[in-house]
């Protein structure tokens, strides 16, 4: 990673991620347990994820409405838009403001998905293809530290003095966002002029990943995984609550103890994706989901810390793997309507199982469909990892020089 972060321009964008990064690090766990305080319903805690989520289904429009400006200066306006966003929570009282909360979580997932796709469009300018893994694992490294502090900071922030603060810190972390990012010198290309229907516009970036091979093929793992994950969101709520009897903050612990699990994720994908190529390391990554799922089955901590160790990794392992193959397999040009419609195709469904675990958590015993989730997760790594027989290995490594796997490693 040393290597990207002496870029002045990376580290200006680094400096201003952490700061975003540390404001979503404490925000949606803090909605769902203010939610869950106010209401004592797991239920509709779990109901704040599908939120945030829901909006995905309007990705492939945000990713064209993306592709229309500039990276950087969009990237500073939808910091602005995401901290406008965030303060209507200012009013939220008592249980009749709830749909204040949830009416956030939707605006705050649907800037969140601007931010997202100019960001990954933002790395793909301002760092060269051979630097793309090293950026990605530095970016998923942070993020993941940032989970070991801040789910637990924001649950205490929240007990301590209530969301007001809460939203205040986060409005303040998205504001420093985009100071940094307006100060970044990068030199970009005007966006090219759009096709004269914008539908047509907005379905090219599900068009590209349908007309990639590799990428086809392991986004419909990805997304399959990701809609079983869904599940997890809200039965971890119920794990919490029904199987260790403790408060609902307790989910931010849990969630420190995934960041430990992504801090080794991020470091170990630079290391996979070098040599074994990113579609080997995508199902590496997509492996290690399935004990997680499988450790709250019994409600004992002894098994479901080491099970978050290894979801942690293999998903940070995962996003690096996948975001660079993504990055190295699109045009600029076009990188924000692919990398929102990768996210429709990935999260979108994620948001039905949310939903759908929110309502089966009342009628179906947690660890059945924990059960249930780990096996599928198990399948479909084991899917992906199979398709490596159809990929040509990376070339080898040489003495002293780093190989990069870009796309021509992983192609049919």
């Amino acid at each position: 990673m040393r290597q990207v972060l002496r870029r002045a321009d990376f580290r200006l964008l680094f400096c201003g991620l952490i700061a975003s990064m540390a404001a979503e690090s404490i925000l949606v766990l803090a909605l769902a347990i203010w939610v869950k305080d106010i209401t004592g319903s797991s239920g509709q805690a779990g109901m704040i994820i599908f939120a945030v989520v829901a909006p995905i289904l309007l990705a492939p429009l945000v990713g064209w409405f993306v592709d229309r400006f500039r990276r950087r200066p969009f990237l500073v306006g939808a910091n602005l838009t995401v901290a406008a966003a965030l303060t209507p929570l200012f009013a939220v009282r008592d249980r009749a403001d709830v749909w204040i909360i949830y009416l956030v979580a939707v605006l705050y997932g649907l800037s969140y998905l601007a931010v997202s796709a100019a960001l990954t469009g933002l790395i793909k300018v301002v760092v060269p293809d051979e630097l793309l893994a090293e950026a990605n694992g530095a970016l998923q490294t942070v993020r993941q530290a940032l989970r070991l502090g801040g789910p637990v900071a924001g649950a205490a922030l929240y007990t301590a003095v209530g969301g007001w603060t809460v939203a205040a810190v986060t409005v303040a972390g998205f504001v420093i966002s985009a100071l940094a990012v307006a100060v970044i010198r990068v030199r970009e290309a005007a966006p090219e002029p759009s096709a004269p229907h914008w539908l047509t516009e907005a379905g090219a970036g599900l068009r590209h990943v349908a007309a990639h091979p590799v990428l086809r093929r392991i986004t419909t793992g990805m997304a399959f995984s990701i809609f079983m994950l869904g599940f997890n969101e809200t039965l971890v709520f119920a794990y919490v609550d029904q199987g260790l009897h403790r408060p609902p903050g307790f989910v931010g612990v849990l969630s420190a103890v995934q960041g430990i699990g992504g801090l080794l994720g991020g470091a170990l994908a630079i290391g996979l994706i070098r040599r074994l190529g990113e579609v080997r390391a995508v199902a590496l990554g997509m492996l290690a989901l399935t004990p997680a799922s499988l450790s709250f089955v019994i409600p004992q901590l002894w098994l479901s810390i080491p099970g978050m160790v290894f979801f942690g990794c293999g998903l940070a392992v995962t996003v690096v793997s996948f975001h660079t193959l993504l990055q190295r397999s699109t045009p600029a040009a076009m990188m924000g309507r692919v990398a929102a419609g990768v996210d429709a195709l990935i999260s979108g469904p994620s948001a039905a199982a949310i939903a759908a675990g929110a309502g089966l958590v009342s009628i179906v015993d947690y660890r059945l469909l924990f059960v249930f989730t780990g096996l599928s997760l198990l399948a479909s790594g084991w899917s992906v990892w199979r398709s490596r027989r159809l990929l040509p290995a990376p070339p080898p490594v040489e003495a002293g020089r780093p190989a990069v796997a870009g796309p021509a490693a992983v192609a049919d």
